[in-house]
């Protein structure tokens, strides 16, 4: 028998059936069956806790930013040569890490975060938040509207635009650096911390054949020791300071002072090279590492580390004493413990344990709190330790300074 139904009915009975099908779960992932479905009641989703975290966090985030905003900041400022990156974040936060939050970036420059001497930087407020933009409104320098020109056409009466072609010169200019660079150059060369393994199975140079004790870039010198015949240019480098965590007494490896290049003309033992650069003397013993040709990052963004960390200054390198603003110091963290380059760290010196003499009770030995001394930047990693600059400091950096993340 042949039923006819309606299409207003036909449709009323397709939303049915999809209704059913949906609460029978034949839509969506299907799980197997069990005697307890029945008795089973699907736990409420917990979306408030999810939901309201983020925005609380973002919110005091955002707190943090407005209340960093110097009070006696500058509207404006103009980039001077010679300036930082950080000593501009300076000048209008307390916390200068929080630069990222209140740059306005632009979307269509590759790097954004770039600034060029003779920008002018303004701070707004948009929404109660700051941001700093480059430029003002009719300033010189500043990208000119588009303009285009119609004209009528004797073909009709739609107008045409007509293009010309047009040069537009700009000045070649350097970026402004994030940090001094002259202060971390000299340890940017590859490797600096190196195995004691390494450091003895390395080639070494043996002498000269001028029988100079020290050498210099030009000399010719002997090389002893397995040499890759594929490979033309070494590093020459010296032991340095042993590295050693001060808390478990374990070795973190051995510094490798940078002392110039060599460049093999001849292959055997023992080989002959020239020393075709020096940024010290050259000793007989040196010995030569294989030159890293990876590339270096000049730019560095400081922030804050994703977690908690905590460590301890280890070494100083070329200091005696102590060191202060804009000098490097070694600690013993690194890759293991999450340490990235840019990551930021307090400096704290620890406090001294002074004898209660006037307290009524028992009298006690009390160690005073620690006492914030200055703030580096981390620029180089290793497995077990990094390097730092010293961005910030109030007082004397000494070994065994601990540093934390800044709170």
């Amino acid at each position: 028998m042949k039923i006819s139904v309606a299409p207003d009915c036909v449709h009323q009975i397709r939303i049915h059936i999809l209704t059913l099908l949906l609460a029978a779960g034949l839509f969506g992932c299907s799980s197997s069956s069990t005697k307890d479905d029945a008795a089973y009641v699907e736990p409420e989703p917990q979306i408030g806790v999810i939901v309201e975290a983020e925005p609380q966090q973002a919110a005091s985030r955002q707190q943090a930013v407005v209340t960093s905003v110097k009070v006696n900041h500058p509207r404006q400022y103009t980039v001077q040569k010679g300036d930082t990156l950080w000593d501009i974040a300076s000048l209008f936060l307390k916390d200068p890490w929080f630069w990222p939050e209140i740059w306005h970036q632009n979307p269509q420059v590759e790097n954004p975060h770039l600034i060029f001497p003779g920008d002018i930087l303004t701070l707004i407020y948009v929404d109660g938040q700051p941001r700093i933009v480059v430029g003002t409104p009719g300033q010189p320098g500043q990208p000119a509207q588009q303009q285009t020109t119609l004209v009528s056409d004797d073909a009709g009466p739609l107008p045409v635009v007509k293009l010309s072609p047009s040069i537009r010169t700009e000045e070649i200019r350097a970026s402004i650096a994030t940090i001094p660079g002259d202060a971390i150059r000299q340890f940017l060369s590859k490797p600096r911390v190196v195995t004691k393994a390494e450091l003895k199975d390395a080639p070494y140079i043996l002498g000269s054949d001028e029988e100079h004790l020290i050498l210099g870039q030009g000399n010719s010198v002997y090389i002893r020791g397995e040499i890759d015949k594929e490979r033309v240019r070494y590093t020459v480098v010296r032991e340095g300071s042993k590295l050693v965590d001060p808390d478990t007494k374990k070795v973190l490896g051995y510094e490798a002072i940078y002392a110039g290049e060599v460049l093999i003309n001849t292959y055997g033992d023992p080989a002959v090279g020239e020393l075709t650069f020096t940024e010290r003397e050259v000793l007989f013993g040196d010995r030569l590492l294989p030159t890293d040709k990876s590339k270096i990052d000049n730019l560095y963004f400081p922030r804050l580390p994703d977690r908690d960390l905590e460590g301890k200054i280890i070494h100083l390198p070329d200091a005696l004493f102590g060191i202060a603003k804009l000098q490097v110091a070694v600690i013993n963290r690194g890759s293991r413990e999450g340490i990235e380059s840019g990551n930021l760290l307090a400096i704290y010196t620890k406090g001294m344990t002074v004898y209660d003499h006037h307290s009524r009770g028992k009298k006690v030995d009390l160690d005073l709190p620690d006492v914030r001394s200055g703030l580096m930047m981390i620029f180089r990693t290793f497995d077990n330790v990094s390097y730092g600059l010293v961005l910030e400091s109030t007082r004397v950096i000494h070994e065994n300074d601990i540093v934390r993340t800044p709170k």
